[in-house]
């Protein structure tokens, strides 16, 4: 009978007999699998390719591409989940269990098939998997979780400066420019003294909404800490990275945030740099010369963006 497992699991069977295929199929269609087919290595490998299967159940002894390749480029492809793959084959000796087991067969069954046998062996790769798939989605929850800023979900202060550090050694490495922004959402503690912690919560994920919203898809755009946020431009001249600091500027003055009891406006302040420069000679040196520049807007009145071009800053440590 047709359980749960069986009716959330797809099997891939890669066998050149048409024959063998079709035993195979109607055996575990019978017991509630959903099954798909390929004769040969390259087609099993663009089915693979196109929807990863559940399982694949591959047999050795095929032509141009035996089963041993089949598994050994399966399991080298990183974009690739984890499949397990029971080889199945005439043969009986240890050795050729090894040689498959060593392509990356997790489990290996012998022909004339037993179907109580291949049954057993099917419901244990496919425990295995859910629990793969689960280890797997609960790494990739701790890595998003390691780069992001729990409130706006950008990225946080700590990735920004690990991919500043990359970003700004292949521009040096390619002689490309590379824009830094650094922004301040303008008298921002009076919204949580007037309005509230939980209005000003609200008001730092719709800034960051809009600035995402402007923003490339290369730019990396993160929370720096508090109201102030950090958007790095690969390709970025100092007069590209102005207007995009004006159009973020420009979006955050018409907005309108809202909050649970009331809605109220804000400006946001940008400090505008890029390298290179003649006084950036290194990372650092471009965030800070950002940061002089944001507080240069500050001081002249604020909801501006002012570029750092040396002439009035000094960005040495």
């Amino acid at each position: 009978m047709a359980d749960e497992q069986a009716r959330a699991s797809r099997i891939l069977i890669v066998d050149d007999q048409e024959d063998n295929v079709e035993v195979l199929r109607a055996g575990l269609e019978a017991r509630g699998y959903d099954c798909d087919s390929a004769q040969d290595g390259e087609e099993a490998l663009r089915r693979v390719d196109a929807q990863p299967p559940d399982l694949i159940l591959l047999d050795v002894n095929m032509p141009r591409m035996d089963g041993h390749e089949v598994a050994r480029r399966i399991k080298s492809n990183p974009a690739l989940p984890f499949i397990p793959i029971i080889m199945q084959t005439a043969l009986d000796s240890i050795e050729s269990k090894v040689e498959g087991l060593g392509a990356g067969a997790d489990d290996y069954i012998t022909k004339p098939i037993n179907f109580a046998e291949l049954e057993a062996r099917v419901r244990s790769m496919l425990r295995i998997k859910k629990l793969q798939d689960q280890i797997a989605k609960a790494n990739e929850q701790l890595t998003r979780m390691a780069v992001t800023d729990g409130l706006t979900g950008l990225y946080n202060r700590r990735h920004l400066e690990e991919r500043l550090h990359e970003m700004f050694d292949h521009a040096a490495r390619l002689h490309e420019p590379l824009g830094c922004v650094m922004f301040d959402l303008d008298h921002f503690k009076s919204v949580n003294d007037t309005h509230g912690h939980q209005a000003g919560d609200e008001v730092l994920k719709q800034a960051a909404s809009l600035l995402k919203k402007v923003a490339r898809e290369v730019d990396r755009v993160g929370r720096y800490g508090g109201e102030e946020f950090m958007v790095l431009l690969p390709g970025a001249i100092l007069d590209a990275a102005v207007t995009f600091a004006e159009r973020a500027r420009q979006e955050v003055e018409g907005h309108i945030f809202t909050f649970e009891g009331g809605t109220l406006r804000r400006t946001m302040s940008c400090g505008v740099a890029a390298w290179p420069h003649p006084q950036i000679k290194h990372r650092e040196q471009l965030v800070k010369a950002a940061d002089d520049a944001l507080y240069m807007a500050k001081e002249q009145g604020r909801n501006r963006a002012v570029r750092f071009d040396g002439a009035e800053f000094n960005a040495q440590d």
